[in-house]
């Protein structure tokens, strides 16, 4: 991992250096909002890969366009107070023959380019998506309706980068996606640095997704997103997400703000997350998802702030679309973590939030779960401090904690995973089952009010190690431990 950001910071330093430049003005485009320059924006891209590569510079001023390919070689600079603005007509955007989906600006199977700048790409997604559902009711268009709105590959994200090497993203700001935010698809030595997004307008409105991609720094970035703020997805069995670094960067999401998956046919490895903070977010700060077949292994977060969120770690194994694959959840460290989960709807007031329907009954734990058979192996959990604001009410929900009633617990192993979707579980801090050798160290959880559930509770475990683990909480009328068919048990 290192050596690999080594050679990457040597390659973004020289990436560039020298480079000439050309004005998007110079080739005709005009910055007055209502123009719509799409083609000549095209010919100047065009026209600067074809002599070798250089900077398309777009200065102050808003340059209306639709879908425009980036070629070998070319970076766009957007000055302070420039601003490529997508079309508010469906009909000026292009879905990519590739990866079949739609983007304002979209490269694939280039290298060697780059967005940079201090200016904006706005999609103006709001009006666009809800144009193109306008033609699919009046029947000018055929496409995949997902209920009341076309399914993500006909919405035009912001960006999309598609089996590109040397990519680099770096100080603009993007706004208001139709689909999901950013993209990078099968893509290999990618940098996106200081990076904002406010993409809170749609449906879908990811942050940020790395497919299938490696080789990738992520740092200094700070997205508000409507669904997953950073997320690694796998689409292909063939290919994984691996050696990725997420550092110094700030979440806002009505999901979660860290997800690995939900689509997980691949997997991922060899990922570092250094300095994460979360606010206001609906799901969990941390989810880890392995549900169809690929693996999850090698994964570090170390340093996180989590306030006003809805749950703070879940990792979840699962048999969704595994068709005679293993998946494998394993080699997992969590550290540093200091979490505040309020009573209350996290993200309630922003635009597009997490359906009230899926809060779960009683505030839910942090969950290790696996399924029998995908059991998760090796977790660490080492200098943690979980406030949870307590108060669950056995006249609310109930989950009880005899043998059998644990065992009544749905295994849900199809299900989308998703720290709600059991509704009510047995504890109020941590719940584990299906897992083998997973060590707490320095763990503190606390409620503020009490709860009729214990704080802690072990099914299924072969291989659990409590170091230092403590539990605060108002005048407890019950034990804070239960172990239920829990072997190799160890408490210092």
């Amino acid at each position: 991992m290192r050596k690999f950001l080594f050679a990457l910071a040597a390659l973004f330093t020289a990436f560039g250096l020298g480079a000439k430049e050309w004005r998007v003005t110079d080739f005709g485009a005009k910055a007055d909002g209502i123009t719509v320059n799409t083609r000549i924006i095209q010919k100047a891209i065009d026209f600067v890969s074809g002599k070798g590569g250089g900077t398309l510079v777009f200065t102050p001023g808003s340059f209306v366009t639709g879908t425009v390919f980036l070629k070998s070689g070319v970076t766009l600079y957007l000055e302070s107070g420039a601003t490529i603005l997508g079309s508010t007509n469906a009909f000026d955007y292009v879905m990519s023959e590739v990866a079949k989906w739609t983007a304002l600006i979209i490269a694939e199977n280039q290298e060697d380019v780059g967005i940079v700048g201090k200016g904006t790409v706005n999609c103006r997604g709001f009006v666009t998506a809800n144009s193109l559902v306008q033609y699919a009711n009046r029947g000018v268009v055929e496409i995949n309706m997902a209920g009341d709105r076309p399914a993500e590959p006909h919405r035009p994200s912001n960006l999309l980068f598609r089996d590109c090497t040397n990519v680099t993203v770096k100080g603009i700001h993007l706004q208001d996606p139709a689909s999901w935010n950013q993209v990078y698809d099968r893509c290999r030595n990618v940098l996106i640095e200081d990076v904002t997004a406010d993409c809170k307008s749609y449906w879908n409105n990811d942050g940020l997704d790395i497919v299938d991609s490696e080789d990738v720094v992520v740092r200094n970035c700070s997205f508000d997103a409507a669904d997953d703020a950073f997320c690694l997805k796998s689409h292909s069995k063939d290919h994984i997400c691996q050696n990725i670094l997420i550092e110094n960067c700030t979440a806002r999401s009505s999901a979660s703000a860290l997800k690995f998956g939900t689509r997980s046919d691949g997997g991922f490895r060899h990922v570092r997350v250094v300095d994460f903070t979360v606010y206001d977010t609906y799901r969990s700060a941390m989810t880890f998802a392995t549900v169809d077949g690929g693996v999850l292994e090698d994964i570090v977060v170390d340093g996180v702030k989590s306030y006003h969120t809805g749950n703070v770690i879940y990792l979840r194994e699962g048999r969704r679309y595994t068709e005679g694959n293993t998946p494998v959840m394993r080699d997992i460290t969590i550290r540093n973590v200091y979490a505040e989960v309020p009573a209350e709807k996290p993200d309630k007031g922003y635009n597009y939030e997490g359906p009230v329907e899926h809060m779960p009954r009683n505030t839910s734990p942090c969950g290790i779960v696996g399924v029998p058979g995908f059991r998760i192996s090796g977790v660490l959990l080492q200098n943690i401090e979980i406030v949870y604001p307590g108060g669950g009410s056995e006249n609310f929900a109930w989950r009880g904690t005899s043998p059998e009633e644990l065992a009544a617990i749905p295994e849900m192993e199809t299900a989308y995973p998703e720290f709600s979707q059991f509704r009510e579980l047995p504890a109020w801090g941590l719940y584990i089952r299906h897992a083998d050798d997973i060590t707490l160290d320095n763990v503190k959880f606390r409620a503020l009010k009490a709860d009729y559930r214990p704080a802690l509770v072990a099914d299924d475990v072969n291989g659990l190690t409590l170091k230092g683990v403590t539990y605060t909480e108002p005048s407890p009328w019950k034990e804070q431990e239960v172990f239920n068919n829990v072997e190799r048990l160890v408490k210092e």
